[in-house]
């Protein structure tokens, strides 16, 4: 049965987002909570929370129209909304005797076949199904969400002993393709696999700190980046989940892990770390949702700073810089930062150690294999490498013996795996390391890949120190660009231009994609700036000359060209995505024109695609100003779309252009799309415009100075516009005349120029490159 309508019962925090997201795949949503004692409003709960959706940041919605999907109610009034819904998800408090109530009531509204689930995050599938009917058992799983859900792609999923397959299918299904997520299949055991591990890596890592007489920074600075953690680390991680939510979640594991559990075991409600937190949420410092909590931002003498709790004194104090050689070490990887002889490196080895092991030690318990195991703690807890990948870092052998020689048990598996590898490459292969010691296949969601999967122990068709051109089969070809974050160099350009001509080599279709984060952050600033700066001004407008041609050679080649971006596609990033003939992107894609924040315009086509796309809508306001007017805003103040719905919203995205949901899909997808166009495929034809000329940019320029005026932009703001307007206005054309794309992209080229020759363009290149923020000067 496929799945269309959804039903969420609670309305909390993590409710409401779980109907943004299931909003967000396009699926009718029913979202119900109690009725407030006393309110005049029997619907407020429901109603209030997804207000709240439109205004929480990060935002919730892909879209703020998504909210319309949402249509909210009562349990007591409102129960028969339910009786068409195909999943009723509840995601109300975490105990077990109120839902086992609450199933009794959705048991008898809800129509045969629908699958009831839970998003408990401790509480084990046979305490909450016990003494349930058989109809209920067969439909009801466990559907573990991570907050935010739609950023955290993981969806931990438990069937008990009587759950049909075919539900479990369907909800593998929609949380996979609809909804964008990892599916891991976890045992019915407490936490399942992220939380069990995650749980005891948190008291872990804040109680050894404390231990060891680390800082809070001190601590961060080790479990954060050296370790693959996000960059909050651990005691900024606390903060932002709640520091409230510690207690409740510690108290609910050890009530129902076994004494003899590692964690139990490591638990201590004496321990300073206990008390501190104890301590901070009598007085409201629960985390960034209160007062602050292991850090604050406090406002002194007129200035906004952050103050760092000393858990020693329990006050608070100025950030510190932490100043760790054994950070300095962690460079080289992460056996040099466990071995290096600082409190840094022992706090790192007594936290590695003690998860890593923890972890070995569940795998049969919690999961059937590593790999579940490692997935569920990158996308759970945003790790970049898993626990079987950190020892395959540390050498397993290496881990083992230290283990040993501190007296300390060593894993079954780590004994029977010896001096091998969890993972491993064969040929195309990539290999992991099974329970009964053999070497079995990662596995991938059928129909989904990695441009990772057709490198693997091939050679790439073309190729460069910044870009390589790889054959991914039936006859189409992928352009990965492969630079710091993806930025554009001259090589990165000289391949773009070969890959326009791949119908010589008989590929029939082009895919520009890359496995890494960011799509592509836009041109390499800092080689602009050193040309500048050598007052290389040919140099640079026959890199520009490049750039414009080579984007027209994409749009113009005679095979269908696909961009399939995901994260950031930015600057030049964005004008590759706006000359292919179809954008296949992931519904994370954040896409834009930002050039005006180092002082320049979009100078490969990216004002001469938005204007014609503004012109050629069918749905702007009439006359030829107000599509103008949209397009100066969205590059004069550098809008970046949030989600590839709001892309569209700029034109970035045409009403063709495809979103997939889950990242492992997009090049699945943008090759079918590709395939798809090259069945019947002919290159567009030029088009000419007609643009108004001096008269609009003089309404424009007006408009700007209004800004500058009132001091909402700076004078330079004023200069960097005013060549905007000019080359979206269409220079010194006439409304009565028509434009070629060419002249429009000779106009983009010598606005650049002007711009790039100007000190405060320079300026503001060199903060951008220095601090990674905007100069406002």
């Amino acid at each position: 049965m496929a799945i269309e309508k959804v039903a969420v019962i609670g309305s909390g925090v993590m409710g409401a987002a779980i109907a943004a997201h299931c909003a967000n795949a396009g699926c009718q949503v029913v979202l119900l909570d109690i009725v407030p004692k006393g309110a005049e409003n029997r619907n407020a709960l429901a109603e209030g929370a997804v207000q709240k959706l439109l205004k929480t940041k990060p935002a919730p919605l892909t879209h703020s129209r998504n909210a319309r999907r949402i249509a909210t109610g009562n349990l007591d009034d409102n129960l028969d909304l339910l009786a068409d819904v195909d999943w009723i998800c509840e995601a109300i408090i975490e105990n077990p005797d109120i839902k086992q109530s609450l199933y009794g009531k959705l048991e008898a509204v809800r129509k045969d076949g629908s699958i009831i689930t839970s998003n408990t995050s401790t509480i084990p599938l046979g305490r909450l199904a016990k003494g349930m009917p058989d109809r209920f058992q067969a439909d009801f799983a466990i559907t573990h969400f991570f907050n935010p859900p739609r950023y955290m792609r993981l969806f931990e999923l438990v069937a008990g002993p009587k759950t049909r397959p075919d539900a479990i299918a369907d909800l593998r299904a929609f949380a996979d393709v609809r909804l964008g997520k990892e599916v891991v299949d976890c045992k019915d055991t407490p936490g399942f696999i992220a939380n069990r591990i995650g749980i005891y890596w948190s008291w872990i890592a804040l109680s050894k700190a404390i231990d060891l007489g680390l800082s809070v920074e001190e601590a961060d600075a080790i479990v954060g980046k050296p370790m693959g953690i996000p960059k909050t680390g651990i005691f900024g991680l606390a903060d932002l989940t709640g520091i409230d939510l510690a207690p409740h979640v510690n108290a609910s594991m050890l009530a129902l892990l076994p004494a003899d559990d590692a964690f139990c075991q490591a638990y201590d409600a004496k321990h300073p770390l206990a008390t501190t937190v104890e301590r901070m949420i009598a007085e409201g410092y629960t985390g960034r949702k209160g007062k602050g909590g292991f850090y604050r931002r406090v406002v002194k003498d007129g200035a906004k700073r952050t103050e760092v709790l000393d858990i020693a004194s329990g006050e608070y104090r100025a950030e510190r810089k932490p100043d760790l050689a054994s950070v300095k070490a962690a460079r080289k990887g992460l056996r040099a930062l466990v071995e290096h002889d600082d409190k840094g490196g022992a706090y790192a080895w007594a936290v590695l150690s003690h998860v890593l092991s923890y972890a070995a030690s569940l795998v049969g318990e919690i999961a059937d294999d590593i790999v579940s195991i490692d997935l569920a703690m990158k996308t759970g807890y945003a790790w970049k490498y898993g626990p079987f990948e950190q020892i395959d870092q540390l050498g397993a052998k290496w881990f083992a013996n230290r283990l040993a020689a501190e007296g300390r048990p060593v894993p079954a598996i780590l004994k029977k795996l010896g001096g091998g590898r969890f993972y491993k490459e064969e040929g195309t292969r990539a290999l992991y390391y099974a329970l009964d010691g053999s070497y079995q296949d990662v596995p991938r969601p059928e129909g989904a890949f990695l441009l990772a999967d057709y490198k693997r122990g091939r050679s790439p068709v073309a190729g460069n120190r910044s870009a390589s051109i790889w054959d991914i089969g039936d006859g189409v070809a992928c352009l990965e660009i492969h630079t710091k974050m993806n930025s554009i160099d001259p090589d990165v350009v000289a391949m773009l231009k070969t890959a326009s001509k791949i119908d010589k080599q008989g590929f029939k279709a082009l895919v520009i994609h890359t496995d890494a984060d960011n799509f592509s952050v836009g041109a390499n600033v800092g080689i602009a700036i050193f040309a500048a700066n050598a007052a290389m001004w040919p140099l640079i407008e026959g890199s520009i000359s490049e750039g414009q041609s080579t984007m027209l050679a994409l749009k113009y080649a005679k095979f269908p060209v696909v961009a399939a971006p995901a994260g950031m596609a930015l600057g030049g990033g964005c004008e590759i995505c706006l000359h292919a003939d179809a954008v296949q992107a992931h519904v994370e894609s954040y896409m834009g024109l930002v050039e005006v924040g180092v002082g320049l315009l979009p100078g490969w086509g990216g004002c001469k695609e938005l204007i014609s796309r503004a012109l050629a809508n069918p749905k702007r306001p009439g006359g030829t100003m107000p599509a103008i007017s949209t397009v100066f805003e969205a590059i004069a103040t550098a809008k970046v779309a949030t989600s590839a719905e709001e892309a569209r919203d700029l034109l970035i995205l045409r009403p063709s252009d495809r979103v997939t949901m889950n990242r492992k899909r997009v090049l699945a997808d943008a090759k079918a799309r590709a395939l798809e166009l090259a069945a019947n495929y002919a290159p567009p034809e030029p088009v000419d415009i007609a643009l108004p000329g001096p008269t609009g940019q003089a309404a424009l320029s007006m408009a700007v100075e209004g800004l500058v005026h009132q001091g909402k932009a700076t004078a330079y703001d004023g200069v960097v516009s005013g060549e905007v307007a000019r080359v979206i206005t269409g220079g010194d054309t006439d409304i009565t005349e028509t434009i070629s794309e060419k002249a429009l992209m000779k106009l983009e080229r010598d606005s650049f120029m002007t711009l790039i020759r100007n000190t405060q363009t320079l300026d503001r290149i060199e903060h951008m490159l220095t601090t990674g923020k905007p100069l406002r000067n």
